[in-house]
């Protein structure tokens, strides 16, 4: 059995306005065993698309390799665009060694809800996938349920978008549940659920009406295409 743990503590800084919340890094990046391509920082496989179509968005001009400039570049984005990072999942063990969410057992959360206090200006979580069986949106929904609140749909279009509230001031770094306070002031916190950056998602984007569109009119957008219309609306 492997097991399959987070290399990287959340990367938070004062005044990060948004999170990026996913679940684990390919397992090569826990035993430190990185491709030509890899960068060696969150969402860092060269099979990922989070990079390329932020580099895409924003012009980055980005490199693809094991550097320290590599982690610089986007570490200096995030820092300027106020994103933060805090993926939910801290370990899990594995019979396959890969990196299918489903695959993940004996899944151990980090304590999203604490990180959330901690970061008094996040107003917006984005979610790389939806409600599926151990994605980041399904653990999450899981953690708000056992702090008695829960998630309010906002579109349930694609990217579905949602609302929560979270008490102001009262925090809670211990990874015991606690119930929301309803009389408390409250702090209403936005989630973004957005097709996952992977190319294991390619077949979910092609089914989608959305795409099936913009195809139809024009026959060179891609899936890829697609990411970058939705992420741009919402980085």
């Amino acid at each position: 059995m492997f097991l399959h743990s987070h290399p990287y503590e959340p990367f938070l800084f004062e005044g990060a306005t948004k999170l990026i919340v996913g679940t684990l890094p390919p397992p090569r990046f826990t035993t430190d065993d990185l491709k030509p391509g890899d960068v060696h920082f969150c969402y860092g496989s060269k099979d990922g698309q989070l990079w390329p179509i932020l580099d895409k968005i924003f012009d980055l001009g980005l490199r693809y390799e094991n550097s320290e400039q590599a982690v610089k570049q986007r570490t200096d984005f995030l820092r300027e665009r106020r994103i933060g990072i805090c993926d939910i999942v801290e370990s899990a063990t594995r019979s396959k060694i890969d990196a299918s969410d489903l695959g993940m057992r004996s899944v151990k959360l980090r304590n999203l809800i604490s990180y959330l206090h901690r970061c008094p200006k996040v107003d917006t979580l984005l979610f790389t996938g939806g409600n599926s069986k151990n994605g980041p949106e399904y653990f999450f929904r899981k953690q708000l349920k056992e702090h008695g609140a829960d998630l309010r749909v906002v579109s349930s279009d694609v990217p579905r978008i949602h609302e929560f509230q979270l008490p102001i001031g009262l925090g809670n770094d211990s990874g015991n549940s606690h119930q929301i306070n309803s009389a408390a002031e409250m702090r209403t916190i936005r989630t973004v659920s957005l097709t996952a950056p992977s190319g294991a998602a390619n077949r979910a984007v092609g089914s989608l009406l959305a795409y099936k569109k913009q195809k139809d009119a024009d026959p060179n957008f891609t899936t890829f295409d697609f990411r970058v219309l939705q992420y741009k609306a919402h980085f």
